[in-house]
């Protein structure tokens, strides 16, 4: 009688959970149709690969509770429990953990924000951390001894990582603010505060998702009661987060030459790109020569305009500050 009666009691402890994965589902999947929306319609404003390497979050984690919606579903109304569908939520759920990590580790480094690609060095720490952040959670979630304590090991090493990283990058953009004011080009100012402005406020996300993964691994309460409830809170707070950290570094018509960036950092020191421009016809071209500039056409030409248009000529202000050849900048006129 008492067996019969602690079954009824888990029944009606995971009855709501098909209902409540299937909210979920749908949730995720509004976000990712108009983050895939979104950035194909913005794309010619912000033609850089972060904001389609951030789409694989909410595509994974859509893939994970609709799989879990259908065990639920199939286990309470069909009385089937799937061992291959409990599989595909275990991995996609491990998975959705690691890209969400390894995305805020690109994020952290300034990728397409400060620097247009990382560096080799930068590449195999990222690369590193994931592979170590994926295999530890896969030991915690089989339960395998003593993996509880590298998850958290792991955890307090990747957020150290990413809070390093983003001090690193506002400390660059603070000083490229000053050198601005100091030497009165207002034309780059609101590019650099913007990106200033946005790894500030991906710093707040990041600490409010340090903060929820502790409460996480502190509660190792495992009984049923309020199972639910205790998902709907873990599952939100997830969804705010994120959906925080993708509003932030959504595609958009950002200031002019946000996209002005180096191809990729350097050691050396950092300054900021050319946005002096004089122009010339092509007559005068012809016995120009110098080495100290960077020649280019008009980005937008009118139709037809090509033939006649002007050269743009674009120089960096102090020649002499530029860092080591190896870092290149893009020239935009």
């Amino acid at each position: 009688m008492e067996i019969s009666s602690d079954s009824s009691r888990i029944d009606e402890e995971y009855r709501a959970l098909p209902s409540l994965f299937f909210i979920l589902t749908f949730f995720w999947f509004f976000s990712l149709c108009f983050w895939t929306f979104n950035t194909c319609k913005n794309r010619h404003f912000q033609t850089n690969r972060l904001q389609w390497t951030l789409a694989t979050v909410p595509l994974i984690k859509t893939l994970q509770l609709t799989l879990s919606f259908l065990f639920w579903y199939s286990c309470f109304y069909h009385h089937i429990c799937s061992l291959w569908i409990s599989f595909g939520v275990y991995v996609t759920g491990v998975l959705f953990q690691t890209v969400t990590f390894v995305s805020f580790l690109l994020i952290s480094s300034g990728y397409c924000i400060t620097c247009e690609r990382l560096s080799i060095q930068e590449r195999r720490i990222t690369a590193a951390l994931g592979c170590i952040f994926y295999l530890t959670h896969v030991g915690f979630r089989a339960s395998v001894p003593y993996f509880c304590a590298l998850l958290t090991v792991g955890y307090f090493i990747s957020f150290y990582v990413i809070f390093k990283h983003i001090a690193q990058n506002l400390r660059v953009l603070q000083e490229q603010l000053t050198f601005i004011e100091d030497e009165e080009i207002p034309a780059m100012h609101e590019a650099i505060y913007s990106k200033y402005t946005m790894l500030k406020k991906f710093r707040t996300a990041m600490q409010m998702m340090a903060v929820a993964e502790l409460a996480i691994l502190i509660n190792v309460d495992n009984s049923i009661g309020n199972y639910w409830l205790r998902l709907l809170v873990r599952e939100w707070a997830q969804f705010c987060i994120l959906s925080y950290i993708g509003w932030t570094f959504r595609s958009k018509d950002m200031a002019p030459r946000f996209s002005v960036m180096p191809v990729i950092k350097s050691i050396g020191e950092r300054v900021v790109p050319p946005i002096y421009s004089i122009e010339m016809d092509a007559a005068t071209f012809e016995d120009f020569s110098s080495h100290g500039w960077h020649i280019g056409l008009p980005t937008s030409p009118k139709k037809g305009g090509l033939k006649n248009s002007a050269l743009v000529v674009v120089q960096h202000p102090h020649m002499c500050r530029l860092t080591p050849p190896d870092n290149h900048y893009q020239s935009v006129a």
